[in-house]
């Protein structure tokens, strides 16, 4: 009631009242809040799962020997080099023949002796673990292959330019990882075996084909030097139904084949066939690999190659299983190491 008789005291009061109405209202305190941690992301497989990791030998990212170099069952790998080439031989079996009756050619065909060669192998992993499930490091394997080859007359066009042939192999492989020192610091890497069908795929009279139990081991030296070996047994067939009852005598019994990396870029191979007789045959292919291109990516080198084949003796192809021949093969080819 004092205020109202005294004015100056009354304005004071409302200065006072409006200062207050000016000010903001308090903020309340904000607790701190913790930095989030950075998202980092990354395509680099683990190396527990990488068939590609340079850190192992070439046999154990091939065979997927090691845990380090394992890339799980049932992705698609290469197998044999898929290829194309061109191909010039110094003949041509244009009427082919075989001692089983009923599968010799009516008549001769006039294809030429140079054409082109088509090639496809894949494999797939479908099991593994089985024997070596308690240690850590290595695994045995089951694989599934099929193998393609065909041999395209692509230059004989008053034929209609035709596949003069194609094989087909199935395969089914096992293979268990081994760590044995051998001389001259070689090392042991794997042992295995597989059931292979090949066949031509064809009715009488050109019909071909063959089975096998084959037994196999592989071994390397120092990154560069590659020796595997094969020695198989065919499945005996009755003579009504054997298309080729000499087909071992003379494509063989036994295969071995080495390699060598002369440089990133180069390698050389040679692989042998023979029958394992006194007067058996077989034959020889010398190869040379010529790496063209790259991904661009660090560690995941280009499987493109310039592949150079120099073939000579029986086998080049099922219906060729009994004729001597000498071809020189140019192309290219993606390979899975």
């Amino acid at each position: 009631m004092g205020l109202r008789s005294d004015s100056v005291a009354r304005l004071q009061c409302f200065d006072q009242w409006a200062q207050q109405q000016d000010k903001p209202p308090p903020t309340p305190p904000v607790a701190p809040v913790a930095s989030a941690a950075p998202i980092v992301l990354t395509m680099v497989a683990p190396e527990a799962h990488n068939c590609k990791n340079p850190k192992f030998s070439e046999l154990s990212r091939y065979w997927e020997l090691e845990a380090g170099s394992d890339c799980g069952t049932f992705g698609i790998r290469g197998y044999q080099p898929i290829s194309l080439s061109w191909i010039g031989s110094d003949s041509v079996n244009a009427q082919p023949t075989s001692p089983a009756p009923g599968h010799t050619a009516a008549s001769a065909l006039s294809f030429k002796t140079t054409e082109m060669r088509l090639g496809l192998s894949i494999r797939t992993k479908i099991a593994q673990g089985l024997l070596t499930q308690n240690e850590p490091f290595r695994r045995d394997s089951i694989w599934f292959a099929y193998s393609q080859q065909s041999n395209w007359q692509i230059f004989s066009g008053d034929l209609s330019r035709p596949f003069r042939t194609t094989d087909h192999e199935p395969e089914l492989i096992y293979i268990y990882p081994l760590e044995a020192a051998m001389p001259w610091g070689w090392q042991l890497r794997y042992a295995g075996i597989s059931i292979n069908h090949q066949s031509n795929g064809q009715p009488l009279p050109l019909s071909r084909s063959w089975n096998r139990t084959i037994l196999m081991a592989g071994m390397e030296k120092d990154q560069k030097f590659h020796l595997l070996g094969k020695l198989w047994y065919r499945t005996p067939e009755d003579l009504v139904n054997d298309d080729n009852p000499d087909i071992s005598d003379l494509v063989g019994r036994a295969e071995l084949t080495g390699y060598w990396n002369v440089n990133p870029d180069h390698t050389l191979g040679v692989t042998l066939r023979h029958a394992l007789r006194a007067h058996g045959n077989g034959s020889v292919r010398l190869e040379w690999l010529r790496k063209l291109g790259d991904s661009g990516f660090i560690g995941n080198n280009s499987g493109l190659r310039l592949h150079t084949q120099l073939f000579s003796g029986y086998g080049d192809s099922m219906v060729d299983y009994n004729r001597r021949r000498t071809a020189l093969s140019v192309g290219l080819s993606l390979v899975d190491w």
